[in-house]
C-alpha cells in the first residue's frame, strides 16, 4: 500500500515538472518573436514634375519669355503638374532660377509658396496672379517685383539653363515676412523640404 502511494506521488511530481517546462518553453518562444512595427504609408513612385510647354534641354517658347529689358515675350508663366508627392507633404512651393545669369548669384525668376497640399499643379499664367491657388503667396524676384518674370539673358550668351522646381514641404506655411527676398524664401524652402522635382529648359538670344 505504501509503495503504491509513493508511486502516485512520483507520477504527480513528474506531471507538474513537465507542465512547468512546457510553459517556460512557450514563454521563451513568445519573447523571441520580433516586436510588431507600424509602417507609415508612402506614395507610390517618384515625385515628378511635368509641363506641357517645357521640356528638359529644349528651348523655352516665346510665350514664357520676359517682356522688357530688350526681350519681347508674353511673360506667361508655364503650366506645371506634379505627381507622387511624399507622405507627410503639407504644402508646395515653385521656383524658377537661372544659375547662368552674369550676376555672381544667378537670377530668381519666380517664387510661389504656401501652395495648399491638395494642389497638383499650376495653370498657365498663375505666376502673374491669374488662376493662382487660393492661399498661395508670391515672393520678390530679381526683377524687383513679385510674380513670374520670364527668361531674358544677355544677347550673345550661350543658352541659359532655367530650373523650374517644385518643393514638397513639411509645413503648411513658410514663416517669412511679406517682403522676403527670393534668397530668404529659398533658405526656408530647403530647410523644410521633403522632396523636390524639376525641369531644366534653355533659352538664349
Amino acid at each position: 500500500m505504501l509503495q503504491h502511494v509513493r508511486l502516485g506521488y512520483a507520477f504527480a511530481f513528474a506531471t507538474l515538472a513537465l507542465a512547468a517546462t512546457s510553459n517556460a518553453g512557450a514563454q521563451v518562444i513568445e519573447s523571441a518573436r520580433p516586436p510588431t512595427r507600424t509602417i507609415t504609408p508612402r506614395s507610390q513612385g517618384r515625385f515628378r514634375l511635368s509641363a506641357p510647354d517645357l521640356n528638359t534641354g529644349r528651348r523655352i517658347a516665346v510665350s514664357h519669355v520676359f517682356n522688357g529689358m530688350g526681350c519681347t515675350g508674353q511673360n506667361i508663366s508655364p503650366a506645371l503638374e506634379w505627381t507622387n508627392p511624399p507622405a507627410g507633404t503639407r504644402s508646395f512651393a515653385v521656383t524658377a532660377y537661372d544659375p547662368d545669369a552674369p550676376t555672381g548669384s544667378g537670377w530668381w525668376h519666380w517664387v510661389m509658396y504656401n501652395i495648399p497640399a491638395n494642389t497638383t499643379g499650376l495653370a498657365a499664367g498663375a505666376g502673374t496672379g491669374r488662376n493662382a491657388p487660393r492661399g498661395s503667396a508670391q515672393g520678390n524676384t530679381d526683377f524687383g517685383s513679385r510674380g513670374y518674370g520670364g527668361p531674358c539673358p544677355p544677347v550673345g550668351d550661350a543658352p541659359h539653363h532655367y530650373h523650374f522646381k517644385v518643393f514638397a514641404l513639411k509645413v503648411d506655411k513658410l514663416d517669412v515676412p511679406g517682403n522676403a527676398t527670393a534668397a530668404m524664401i529659398g533658405y526656408n524652402l530647403n530647410a523644410n523640404k521633403l522632396a523636390t522635382a524639376e525641369i531644366i529648359s534653355l533659352y538664349g538670344r
